[in-house]
């Protein structure tokens, strides 16, 4: 194999390779990236068994081959070389090494064999459509935080993405919960999803998707099997495994009858937040709100470290409320408003709360309240 290719080009094709490979694996070939050259293009094919990403570049091919070697060390040497660098890469397929050369820079490294790295097996897709990259950004951007991190309950450890019932027709939905905090996010059904069975999307799976993401302009391509889930656009192909579980039924913790209506600035709501949390004990971070006429006292009391109080201006015109939270929940449920306000409806100090977008009813989201 001999090919030459576009620093950047490179560049963004073996970073998104190193960020699938475990760094700590006892298969040495899962530390590689599978470089293929043929015609006018390389791929660069990297996995940890369940997820796999291919990224094609455009090169310079004088001689078609394939080889593998360590994404990280490649992914390091890449990232220095110089901007606007052509970087020629051969392997005469007897060595063991990959040749790296960019200007005055010379490098060789270690290959294992091609045969031996494991390719993921195609799947039927039993579901095929293609979304924005804009919407599908929305949908996991929204729902991402509220993923679980405990692995006993693994079927958390995911966002569930699925056809649901919306208010005006069938809705492409995205939920995660942890059990403290849940999200639900709605976009328009495109057509052809009308079929998709209802998968979970592992977390690191949905952390690669991001990288699809960016364009504005882009159409992703989503095929969607009981077992498997792949996103593509025309560089970039990522095929993962779900999650094999079933989520909980979200709805059933949802609140429907919660009367007592509160309307903020979420700008203004997040910063207050974090304000009175500076002084709150790292373990529990609780934030006592207190509802009154058209005013909201934010409040931490601490007797290890001390007290802090803020008011502001809100729009509430219930009975007094005096209800607690962790005061990460509720930064991270405020980050998420991209309108000027934010709507939280309580029933009592004891219930979830809901809280959502303005008027927007398309993202929901759902936090449990603490003792103060």
């Amino acid at each position: 194999m001999k090919i030459s290719i576009e620093r950047s080009d490179l560049l963004r094709a073996v970073s998104q390779a190193q960020s699938v490979v475990e760094r700590r694996n006892t298969i040495p070939i899962l530390a590689n990236v599978l470089i293929e050259a043929e015609g006018s293009t390389a791929s660069f094919r990297a996995t940890d068994l369940d997820i796999e990403v291919v990224d094609r570049a455009p090169a310079q091919v004088e001689r078609a081959g394939a080889t593998t070697v360590s994404a990280v060390t490649l992914h390091e040497i890449v990232r220095k070389l110089p901007d606007g660098a052509l970087v020629r890469l051969s392997d005469d397929g007897t060595s063991g090494r990959l040749t790296v050369e960019a200007g005055r820079s010379h490098f060789t490294l270690a290959t294992l064999p091609r045969e031996d790295f494991p390719v993921m097996a195609n799947a039927e897709y039993t579901s095929n459509f293609a979304a924005p990259a804009p919407v599908l950004r929305r949908l996991f951007d929204k729902s991402k935080f509220a993923i679980s991190t405990e692995e006993t309950r693994y079927y958390l450890n995911g966002v569930y993405m699925h056809v649901a019932d919306g208010e005006s027709g069938k809705v492409l939905r995205c939920v995660a919960t942890d059990g403290h905090r849940l999200a639900r996010i709605d976009a328009d059904l495109p057509p052809g999803a009308e079929t998709m069975p209802g998968v979970i999307v592992p977390r690191k799976t949905v952390g690669e998707l991001r990288k699809l993401l960016d364009d504005d302009e882009a159409q992703i391509a989503v095929s969607v099997s009981e077992t498997k889930i792949r996103f593509a656009t025309p560089e970039i192909t990522l095929t993962s495994k779900v999650i094999d579980g079933t989520f909980p039924d979200y709805a059933r913790v949802i609140p429907v009858g919660n009367p007592r209506r509160l309307e903020v600035d979420a700008a203004e709501f997040a910063r207050a937040v974090d304000r009175v949390a500076t002084v709150s004990s790292e373990r529990s971070r609780a934030v006592k709100l207190a509802l009154d006429e058209d005013r909201l006292v934010l409040s931490v009391n601490a007797p290890d470290s001390g007290a802090a109080e803020e008011e502001l201006s809100v729009a509430y015109g219930d009975e007094r409320l005096e209800i607690g939270f962790n005061a990460k929940y509720l930064l991270e449920i405020a980050s998420q408003v991209d309108r000027e306000n934010a709507v939280f409806m309580f029933n009592s100090s004891g219930d979830p709360t809901l809280m959502r977008e303005g008027s927007d009813t398309s993202a929901v989201y759902v936090v449990m309240p603490m003792r103060v």
